[in-house]
């Protein structure tokens, strides 16, 4: 039994992270302080103002452990890897976890390569970046391999000298070919040091070099040559021009600001490189107890930069954060060198600040109508349902449908909607195991009994293609695809089990479209230009789509497997030689052996077997087969 007074006295006057754990085990919050015992204590005095979040936090601690550090600079280090690997629900926490691209020279190799990459190891090579676009990424490589005569290649050199053919970019110019020998490590590396200069973004060499050879080859008539070198001028003058927002500083600096409302935080950031702005993005943040910009602010920089590997040599950010000296020095250490965290109030730097809490702006404003609209579609269609049936809430919603033909391969689909979206890790398959013929009723008892009483089973094994934890959630409301019959089916199934869960169904009219609802043995008329309506109707179309194709499936198996997969000497790739060639099996069964052999995987002998395997059917027709 933990005794929270007790283990509050024995709490170390030393710095360390302290960590809040629910009565389920379940991490609530994390934090570092300077002094552990201080700090864990304060959670569990009377203070007013300190705010509702807090309040109910402490409310649900169950106990709580901590870990003790030399440093509070190794705390700060530590409290973001528990952060970022638990995601406490008290935590104000960065939403968004992307890895950006960069662009990597493998300096450790003899022959180095520039590739892309979404992480930087503490390896040899150097790395360029971060950049917001991956597509950017790839098409700037290419071009400094173009330009360059890279190589692009993963043979390890110079051990595989010679020992294979040069690849084809050796042989149309675009790599100098290491691989073949006549390429010094001295030379090749002249030719990686102006790729480097390019990338540190010194373009006037290149464009200069590139137009005295476009002069050059028209000079000597060699047009094609000449306009090759045009393009990649042209190429140079787009990238270089790509980068021409600056702020004038010409150093790295990364410049931050947010715009939040009273549910929502929006951080802007661009990226400033060697002087340019080479992009942007914006994050949201989560769970928030304060909303005080510079806690915010402070929490996302902390975040933020113990994800990412590369640290720039400025902050500039739009208010100033919390423990600044704290984090500076953390950031530093992590950087290798001195770097600088600011507040700028005047001039071109200040103007960028705007520009920052202006894009943030704009991305909540743009996002509020998006998140108002989608809600509409989805938790406000869910609403309008269980007002409709009057039920007081509706989370989790299951449609189930049946599909055959004249009784062939029945199979059974169940659909999951969540909040009105669908979540499909949780839509599950069935193939009739009692069933034989046109039986929609007995087909829908069948795959209802099969769901719930997986439901009241225990384990963990597996149904095809149907998994434990799915059928052990059971649903606010099951959706029938007919009226009082099929809802008849399904309260049967669920009296049987004795399990009470409302079902609704969704009755059609004369044309097939949903008219209404039949619950609890009447109908309930619904408005067609509804989100509820429209919600009805997407349930329904998936479940009747997720059983169509499952049918399909089979069907197209059934049909192959059994009148080829039984001939001797076929087998998948000749299968597949065979479909694709002949436009359905009946054109297979009445070709002959010649026509047969004709395809290079059938040599005569098999086709002989095919024909011979077809004769043998006496007429017999392939539906008959493959029933």
């Amino acid at each position: 039994m933990f005794d929270v007074q007790e283990e509050l006295k024995k709490l170390p006057n030393k710095p360390g992270v302290y960590i809040m754990h629910d009565d389920k085990d379940t991490i609530m919050y994390v934090g570092k302080a300077v002094n552990l015992h201080n700090r864990v204590r304060s959670y569990f005095r009377k203070i007013v103002g300190r705010g509702p979040q807090i309040d109910k936090m402490v409310s649900q601690i169950d106990r709580f452990e901590y870990i003790v550090t030399d440093s509070e600079l190794e705390a700060l280090v530590l409290e973001n890897n528990l952060i970022k690997e638990h995601r406490p629900k008290y935590n104000t926490l960065l939403k968004d976890d992307k890895t950006y691209p960069y662009i990597k020279v493998t300096l450790g190799e003899d022959y180095p390569r520039i590739v892309f990459s979404r992480t930087i190891h503490k390896d040899k090579s150097k790395y360029f970046g971060p950049y917001t676009s991956a597509a950017a990424v790839k098409d700037t490589i290419d071009l400094l391999n173009k330009l360059f005569v890279l190589r692009n290649c993963n043979r390890q050199l110079p051990r595989d000298i010679g020992k294979e053919r040069p690849c084809l970019n050796y042989h149309i110019g675009q790599c100098s070919g290491p691989c073949t020998g006549n390429v010094t490590k001295e030379e090749y590396k002249e030719q990686l040091v102006q790729a480097l200069d390019f990338l540190n973004g010194n373009y006037a060499p290149i464009q200069k070099k590139l137009k005295q050879q476009m002069e050059t080859a028209a000079e000597e008539l060699r047009f094609e040559e000449a306009a090759g070198y045009r393009d990649l001028l042209e190429s140079v003058k787009s990238v270089s021009q790509k980068q021409k927002i600056t702020d004038t500083g010409g150093e790295d600096r990364d410049i931050i600001a947010l715009c939040c409302d009273d549910r929502d935080c929006v951080v802007q950031v661009f990226f400033v490189r060697g002087g340019q702005l080479i992009g942007r993005e914006h994050y949201y943040m989560t769970h928030l107890s304060d909303t005080n910009p510079s806690s915010i602010l402070t929490e996302f920089v902390k975040q933020f930069y113990a994800g990412t590997p590369f640290v720039p040599r400025e902050l500039m950010l739009m208010c100033e954060i919390d423990e600044v000296e704290l984090i500076e020095k953390w950031l530093s250490d992590k950087r290798g060198s001195r770097m600088h965290i600011l507040v700028p109030k005047i001039g071109q730097r200040e103007k960028l600040i705007e520009l920052a809490a202006q894009n943030a702006k704009l991305v909540l404003e743009k996002d509020r109508e998006r998140i108002k609209r989608e809600e509409g579609r989805t938790i406000g269609a869910v609403k309008e349902i269980a007002k409709l049936i009057e039920l007081p809430e509706i989370t989790r919603m299951e449609a189930y449908d049946i599909s055959n033909i004249s009784g062939f391969a029945n199979v059974g689909s169940m659909v999951v909607f969540e909040k009105g979206k669908p979540k499909k890790s949780d839509y599950r398959k069935f193939k009739m195991k009692t069933v034989a013929g046109p039986d929609d009723y007995a087909c829908m008892r069948e795959v209802l009994t099969r769901r719930f009483l997986r439901s009241m089973s225990e384990g963990d094994e597996t149904d095809e293609s149907s998994g434990f934890d799915s059928f052990h959630r059971l649903p606010d409301l099951i959706l029938m695809d007919g009226g009082k019959g099929q809802v008849g089916i399904a309260l049967s199934v669920l009296d049987e089990l004795g399990l009470s869960i409302p079902v609704c169904g969704m009755v059609k009219d004369d044309n097939h479209r949903t008219r209404g609802l039949y619950y609890e043995g009447k109908e309930v008329p619904i408005d067609r230009n509804s989100e509820g309506f429209k919600l009805i109707t997407r349930i329904q179309d998936e479940a009747h789509r997720f059983a169509i194709e499952f049918h399909r499936s089979l069907r197209s198996k059934a049909q192959v497997k059994s009148v080829l997969d039984d001939i001797p000497g076929i087998g998948p790739e000749r299968r597949r030689a065979l479909m694709r060639h002949f436009a359905s099996i009946e054109d297979i069964k009445n070709a002959s052996a010649e026509e047969l052999s004709a395809l290079p995987e059938i040599p005569m002998n098999i086709a002989k077997q095919i024909a011979d395997f077809f004769a043998n059917k006496n007429g017999k027709s392939i539906e008959n087969d493959v029933n």
